[in-house]
């Protein structure tokens, strides 16, 4: 059947879709949806906007808002037009990152009249620990997996209206209580809630979960990006929800913090957060005390 149309999120994912044996459209939708300005549902052009001044602010201007604003316009576009479509197949990880997107997909459909979908998420597979997503397997790999789809139920799409509301509107008590749901239409969206609560900065340094491990890697001699991103990535809990982008913002907001708690030295005054904006290997990042280590605040 090529008149199927697969959607997922990661380039890295649609690439390796792209190359398996599976007919069919692969499209690769991009938002930070755990995080953000945004409304529950679908976006009018007010949610747009905010969106585009975030995201290009969380990416560090590398992309720019015309074309983040653009992206973001052929992405409903494209979930519009997925009624006309013989199969529509969802591929998501287990990480936050990816429930996130996943519950909005779905919260998004009704708004546009689409009631079929197929899923297949995964949070395992064999011979690949650790796992983080599909993005680690080979084009065979993902290929093998695709009988294990099935159909989006109507629970589901309830359920995700729910979670999609509790991102958009950053509603840490629904949050909470999401993350203690027992048998959860979407299995995967309690973990991925819990682990969007540890990223509140915790009331004594002031800090989140990823940026306290980045703190922790800098402080334990870690100075290249290279090696912190291997540190954090080793003490982090499977799935990873974050890539090289929200890693190197987190050190930027590091570096920022009043009194700061690094230094970054290098071409620029910040670590750049798009290729080809300048050498990461030319990049130093070193601790800094500051008034939290004394006691004081964070």
């Amino acid at each position: 059947m090529t008149d199927t149309l697969h959607l997922t999120s990661g380039d890295r994912a649609g690439e390796i879709l792209a190359e398996s044996a599976i007919p069919g459209e692969v499209f690769v939708w991009h938002d930070i949806l755990y995080d953000g300005p945004r409304g529950p549902g679908w976006p009018d052009d007010r949610s747009l906007a905010a969106r585009t001044r975030f995201l290009d602010e969380a990416t560090g201007g590398g992309l720019g808002r015309e074309r983040i604003l653009s992206t973001l316009h052929s992405q409903y576009r494209t979930l519009a037009a997925a009624g006309d479509r013989e199969r529509i197949v969802l591929w998501f990880d287990a990480c936050l990152f990816d429930q996130a997107m996943l519950a909005h997909v779905l919260a998004c459909m009704p708004h546009r009249g689409l009631r079929k979908a197929e899923l297949l998420c995964i949070d395992a597979f064999p011979g690949i620990v650790p796992f983080n997503g599909l993005g680690q397997l080979r084009p065979s790999q993902l290929a093998s997996l695709y009988d294990q789809r099935r159909p989006v139920t109507d629970a589901q799409v309830q359920f995700a209206r729910l979670v999609d509301r509790a991102f958009a509107l950053q509603d840490l008590g629904d949050l909470a209580e999401l993350a203690l749901t027992a048998d959860a239409p979407l299995p995967w969206i309690p973990a991925a809630a819990a682990r969007w609560l540890q990223e509140q900065p915790d009331p004594e340094t002031g800090l989140g979960r990823l940026e306290a491990l980045a703190l922790e890697a800098i402080r334990n001699g870690c100075e290249t990006t290279a090696d912190i991103f291997a540190a954090v990535a080793a003490s982090e809990t499977p799935p990873q929800y974050w890539g090289d982008i929200t890693l190197w913002a987190k050190i930027n907001a590091l570096a920022d913090r009043r009194p700061p708690r690094v230094r970054i030295d290098g071409p620029l005054r910040r670590l750049p957060q798009w290729e080809g904006i300048a050498d990461l290997a030319r990049f130093r990042v070193t601790s800094l005390p500051n008034a939290a280590d004394a006691g004081g605040a964070p």
